[in-house]
């Protein structure tokens, strides 16, 4: 008869996690994985993935495997923002933290008989995220502060581009899937036009370069598609000294799409080793 061992939790080896507590009283579960390997000149890079709950795991194990075999790559290390409990997504919490607030009469008529989530927080979340959480990690971990990348999906792809557009020198990266271009009557769409004109007119040695990852899935609704590739294009077409590329991933829906993009923003983020 066979015999079973002694049932354990599992875990990714080299991964942690702890609970934040921002000081506007907001309480994060922070995941983070570094690279059991000797530290690169300059420290490694890292990728600050929000919706961590659902993604972290995916994330770090893409990294690993891709550090492996005959076309790996350097490694990476990954930190994950989350919350406190076991669903992939905290859907009240990432309402206010990934969105600056909108009015009823700004969002369309919600699918489900419930009013929509408090909204309002991305700018609290953001100086969380740049004056207490990062100062932590770097505390943990020799980081190149000129390769960090933001990695968000959907409202967390929102945020993405609203940092982007904000504090354009927070990231060197930002890796928008299925962004929620809609949210609040398409707001984001002209603030990206008003901060391009700024930087057209920013002196060239005041400009740092910037590379802007937009993925979406062909099942996705059209709407999203095309936001998507419209912001894209807009941004393509500004400025040298930012790169922005658009996937469109053939039978992927709006959360299947997560993992294939994960995947192509490693490949390019990355170096051959």
């Amino acid at each position: 008869m066979n015999q079973v061992g002694k049932k354990q939790p599992f875990g990714i080896p080299g991964a942690e996690q702890w609970t934040m507590t921002s000081r506007f009283g907001r309480d994060y579960r922070i995941m983070m994985w570094k690279p059991d390997t000797e530290v690169p000149e300059g420290g490694f890079p890292v990728i600050y993935m929000l919706d961590a709950n659902a993604c972290f795991g995916a994330m770090t194990e893409a990294v690993r495997m891709h550090s492996r075999g005959p076309h790996r790559l350097e490694t990476t290390v990954v930190v994950g923002i989350g919350y406190e409990g076991e669903q992939p997504f905290a859907t009240e919490r990432r309402f206010y933290d990934y969105t600056i607030q909108a009015a009823a009469d700004e969002l369309p008529e919600r699918k489900i008989d419930a009013p929509w989530p408090e909204t309002g927080g991305a700018v609290h979340f953001l100086k969380f995220i740049e004056e207490e959480l990062k100062p932590a990690i770097e505390r943990e971990v020799p980081i190149n502060q000129q390769r960090q990348t933001l990695f968000g999906h959907s409202l967390g792809g929102w945020f993405a581009l609203y940092t982007l557009f904000m504090k354009p020198d927070a990231f060197q990266v930002y890796a928008a899937g299925s962004p929620s271009i809609w949210w609040k009557n398409h707001y984001l769409l002209p603030v990206a036009k008003r901060w391009l004109t700024d930087r057209e007119l920013t002196k060239p040695e005041e400009k740092s370069p910037l590379t802007i990852f937009l993925g979406v899935g062909s099942l996705e609704k059209p709407h999203m598609i095309q936001d998507a590739k419209a912001l894209s294009e807009l941004l393509r077409n500004s400025s040298p000294d930012m790169n922005s590329e658009f996937y469109l991933y053939e039978e992927e829906t709006h959360l299947s799409v997560i993992f294939p993009f994960i995947t192509r923003v490693i490949r390019n983020i990355l170096k051959p080793i």
